[in-house]
């Protein structure tokens, strides 16, 4: 493998877990707003979430 191979592995793998680190986040910001809604539905008068 010639050094512009593994300078291209190297970048590839930094963008991938940069791209798994944004879906990461986005995820945990949905696991935080549905339990929000799940704790505060009751006393706001919404309806249930199941």
């Amino acid at each position: 493998m010639s050094w512009m191979g593994i300078v291209l592995v190297v970048v590839g793998l930094y963008l991938a877990l940069k791209v798994a680190g944004f879906f990461m986040r986005l995820l945990m910001w949905a696991v935080v707003l549905a339990g929000l809604y799940w704790l505060a539905s009751p006393y706001l008068g919404l309806p249930m979430p199941f």
